[in-house]
């Protein structure tokens, strides 16, 4: 290797500080940012980079882990015998025929499409699917591969460019649902040609409603790349704000819901960035599209509603690192009222984030119990959940040590 090239952590054998610094440096984060995320001095920082300081404690060390979205503990550590899954979970066992069907190209065919009629209800049908079963990856994952072919047949078939547009987004969104599947599991490339081709399908629809979606989740897969994609993250959920806009005084309910589930997605961002009074605006002009929504309306994909706000203003104060605020929003929100399970369960996960920003432990363990009951697959698949059970996995406390130690092994972190 040159002695000008960056070293590789997974490769190379070096110390914990290089590590660190590596992926920082491609996350795109500075000294200063981690600092803040850790709660520590940027000089810290320096010294643990610099080799002057040991490696943290496992507490720390899952902390630093978080901040830099490590998919692998052991790319951190350097450990081998430390291969912990945070931010991907475990290959579904669903997921190469999901694979296969969506690396297809097809280009003839000897069998029909179905009808237009037919693949949405089909697709309602799936998104009932994926917000009702606790194992939703499962069931969504049994229903995608023959909804990818037939929407591709589809878009393959249509006879005229109305026919086309409305088989792109019936596509689109089949990509969508393919999004929440394949979303941390070990397959990044799959994840990125899905987000990718929904966004193409939907602005071939010409469809608001599907190029909102289609944005909403590519703001996402970006933000969930790290800090050096942020920019990019607003640059699609900015600019499809803006598209939206001449459309919301006679939109649909569903158009509405996009673009508010849009400004919240702003507003994540901005807390991430630290930029704690923009999300919080960002929080309000969202509250306000969700006040022209009926009290019972519920976006199928997104979530979106009135009553997803209170789980919208935990998530805010955790990013924000505001341990008070966020139990004090986690105690005002009503989410007894949102029907999707793993919607439920990823708010008991900000709870929990909330309860141990705020030195409340055990009621951050009961909010995560709470979470498996709701949606086992979400808490198995999310890093800041696991993060948490692996570090009161070691607490002082024999209750509380034992406590994270059993869910520890029910989500698959532990052996049993």
């Amino acid at each position: 290797m040159s002695p000008d090239a960056t070293p590789d952590p997974f490769m190379e054998p070096v110390a914990f500080g290089q590590r660190m610094q590596i992926l920082r440096t491609r996350r795109g984060m500075s000294r200063d940012v981690l600092a803040g995320l850790l709660g520590m001095s940027p000089s810290w920082v320096k010294q643990v980079e610099g080799g002057r300081l040991h490696m943290p404690k496992l507490p720390m060390v899952l902390r630093i882990a978080e901040a830099l979205r490590v998919r692998d503990l052991s790319d951190l550590t350097g450990d081998q015998s430390m291969h912990i899954s945070l931010f991907t979970g475990p290959g579904h066992a669903r997921l190469p025929q999901v694979r296969k069907a969506i690396n297809a190209f097809p280009l003839t065919t000897q069998r029909e499409a179905p009808s237009s009629a037919h693949l949405r209800e089909r697709l309602v049908r799936a998104w009932h699917a994926r917000h009702s079963a606790p194992n939703h990856r499962d069931v969504v994952g049994a229903l995608l591969p023959d909804l990818i072919r037939d929407a591709q047949l589809a878009v393959l078939q249509a006879d005229s460019a109305s026919e086309r547009r409305q088989a792109q987004g019936l596509l689109s969104e089949v990509y969508s649902l393919s999004q929440f599947f394949i979303a941390y599991q070990p397959d990044s490339s799959l994840l990125w040609r899905v987000v990718e081709r929904g966004m193409v399908a939907a602005q071939e629809s010409e469809d608001p409603h599907s190029i909102g979606i289609s944005a909403w989740l590519a703001t996402q897969a970006h933000r969930d790349s790290g800090q050096a994609h942020f920019d990019a993250a607003d640059a699609v959920n900015l600019e499809t704000i803006r598209y939206l806009e001449p459309h919301l005084p006679d939109a649909s309910n569903d158009v509405l819901a996009i673009t508010g589930a849009l400004q919240f997605e702003a507003g994540y961002t901005a807390a991430r960035r630290g930029d704690t009074g923009t999300a919080w605006r960002y929080w309000d002009t969202a509250r306000a599209v969700a006040d022209r929504l009926p009290v019972d309306y519920y976006h199928p994909v997104t979530s979106f509603s009135q009553a997803v706000m209170g789980a919208h203003a935990v998530t805010i104060a955790v990013e924000s690192h505001a341990g008070p605020e966020s139990v004090r929003q986690a105690a005002a929100a009503d989410t007894t009222t949102i029907p999707s399970r793993p919607r439920r369960a990823r708010h008991r996960i900000e709870e929990a984030r909330g309860y141990q920003l705020d030195g409340q432990t055990e009621a951050a363990l009961a909010a995560l119990d709470k979470a498996y009951e709701a949606a086992p697959e979400t808490i198995r698949y999310n890093g800041y959940a696991k993060r948490i059970v692996l570090e009161e996995a070691e607490s002082k406390s024999p209750a509380q040590r034992r406590r994270a130690s059993e869910l520890a092994v029910k989500i698959g972190v532990l052996a049993a």
